[in-house]
């Protein structure tokens, strides 16, 4: 218990002294397999939440890695004739790191079960709990999920047909469970149980969305059972301290990385400016770990606890769950090859709510790809630039000619900014786009309305006056745009930065204030307009290039 008067940090969310940094942490990933869409989904969901953040001037920390340890990377070695580190070795450098490199992921730090700033922290941690008689030794005898590696309960399972007919499967994996039998160690979680219900009560956006919370209630009131923590069959794991014939059970393991990364143990200043994670993103399928699990861990150890579960829905495949195990694993690489990276980034964020399931459509990727970036965005921006350097020479004109349907833009950006914020800081990404590119197509009509290409015609100083107007109000516009659009597509943005000649008057992009965004009037008149590369070529042009 805390002391009289003082914050109880370990039934508080996000508890923490001033100064802390906004941090946001993905899963970390199972090394049994290279990484596919259901992976990135979160990983790019997370980097533009932090992203988004940082461009609000705000402190952010963004952790992502790899979960080494356990008996599914350990099979997976063996099937391939090497040891798990070897293993665990050749995935994180060919293939998780450099895919996190491409998809332009601005993570903070990286960390893998394996490393030793990680594994001695995790037995300290684990001793402690031991010492205080919240572990003791016992008998497991139940299913258990290699896939998942979770125990399961018998409710969990169902029934197999087919090959599989008389068997219990795991519903997630659809592959039949192991019945294992073996004296481990046990965490007393059942002692959590009313702890627990009584933090939800009190902090009812803990875990989001409203249907995930509900899932962790109905699961909760049914009464907790102690966690088997051990494992002594296999040796691929973090020895129990005091009693090293027995390996850490594989997520109690994974779960601590969000406290030995940013200091645990180790490093007590950087603890206490970053630790707990105010985000935590997850699959639906585990939510259960972050959501019961760890706060209970956390709670057991008198630390704070974690100021949101965020469990987003899957990415399905024919109606199921996109799985190597059943061959629906499609690779990030097969789509940026042919839409492009920010592209990607644009479509996974704006097509499916956050928070949802939702089906990945090569059509449907195509159909926003040709409507809204390169249509309806990339040309809007396209002809700015054309037009202010077909009739002012590449220089900025000023606006000196204002009417109802230039303060009509100024609102709406404003308007746009505001909400897209409020939108983003709720993990709403597709709400905060939708905000963004209603504002897109808003302009796009402001110019078929104003015909500044017949404005152009009048060549009487009034006319002059209004065509400078249009322009202005137009690249102005389009500011605000890239200011927004940074966090999702960087790249993109940051041409249409330096096509507008911003950074001149402005300074870099992502230095822009997303929440300044929508004051108007900051690209100075003067500035040099340049039309640039297309910024989403048409698809079939993509193939032929």
């Amino acid at each position: 218990m805390a002391a009289s008067g003082s914050t109880d940090l370990s039934t508080t969310p996000g508890g923490h002294a001033g100064g802390k940094a906004y941090y946001v942490s993905t899963p970390i990933y199972y090394v049994n397999d290279a990484p596919h869409l259901g992976h990135a989904y979160t990983t790019v969901a997370g980097d533009v939440l932090t992203r988004w953040h940082r461009q609000r001037g705000e402190k952010v920390w963004y952790l992502t890695g790899t979960d080494e340890h356990g008996q599914k990377v350990m099979r997976t070695a063996q099937t391939n004739g090497v040891t798990p580190k070897e293993w665990a070795d050749r995935l994180v450098e060919t293939a998780w790191k450099p895919l996190w490199e491409h998809l332009e992921i601005a993570n903070d730090d990286f960390i893998r079960t394996t490393q030793e700033r990680h594994t001695h922290r995790v037995q300290e941690f684990v001793q402690d709990l031991y010492d205080k008689g919240e572990i003791y030794k016992g008998s497991y005898e139940g299913p258990y999920c290699v896939g998942c590696e979770e125990f399961k309960l018998p409710g969990d399972l169902i029934d197999g047909t087919g090959e599989y007919e008389g068997q219990k499967l795991c519903p997630i994996h659809g592959r039949p469970v192991e019945m294992l039998s073996e004296d481990n160690y046990f965490f007393r979680m059942s002692a959590y149980t009313e702890r627990l219900l009584e933090f939800y009560a009190a902090n009812p956006d803990f875990i989001q969305p409203a249907s995930a919370r509900n899932e962790v209630l109905k699961f909760v009131q049914q009464g907790l059972q102690d966690l088997s923590i051990s494992r002594s069959t296999f040796d691929w794991g973090i020895k129990l301290p005091w009693d090293p014939a027995h390996v850490l059970y594989v997520w109690v393991d994974a779960l601590l990385n969000y406290a030995t990364a940013v200091g645990y143990g180790a490093d007590q200043a950087k603890f206490d400016a970053t630790f707990p994670a105010d985000v935590h993103l997850v699959g639906k399928d585990i939510l259960r770990f972050h959501a019961v699990i760890w706060p209970a861990m956390l709670m057991a150890a008198g630390l704070p606890l974690p100021g949101k579960v965020f469990a987003h829905g899957w990415l399905l495949v024919g109606g199921e769950k996109m799985s190597k195990s059943k061959l629906t694993g499609i690779s990030p690489h097969q789509l940026t090859d042919h839409f492009g990276v920010d592209a990607y980034r644009y479509y996974f964020m704006r097509a499916i709510p956050f928070g949802q399931d939702g089906s990945f459509s090569w059509e449907d990727f195509t159909a926003r790809y040709t409507s809204e970036l390169a249509n309806d965005f990339g040309n809007l921006a396209s002809r700015v630039a054309a037009m202010v350097g077909k009739y002012f020479d590449g220089t900025l004109p000023a606006a000196t000619a204002d009417g109802p349907a230039e303060e009509a833009l100024h609102a709406a950006l404003a308007n746009a900014v505001k909400s897209a914020d409020s939108k983003v800081e709720q993990l709403d990404f597709q709400g905060a786009l939708d905000d963004v590119f209603g504002f897109v197509k808003l302009v796009n009509g402001y110019l078929t309305e104003q015909e500044p290409w017949k404005v152009a015609k009048d060549t009487s100083e009034e006319g002059q006056a209004r065509l400078a107007t249009i322009l202005y109000t137009a690249a102005e516009s389009l500011r605000g745009l890239a200011v927004l659009l940074n966090p999702v597509m960087p790249a993109t943005a940051e041409k249409l930065w330096a096509s507008l000649g911003a950074e001149a008057h402005l300074g870099a992009l992502p230095a822009q204030r997303v929440q300044d965004a929508g004051t108007w009037g900051q690209l100075p008149a003067g500035a040099t307009v340049t039309k640039g590369e297309i910024l989403f070529p048409r698809l079939e042009e993509k193939k032929d290039s």
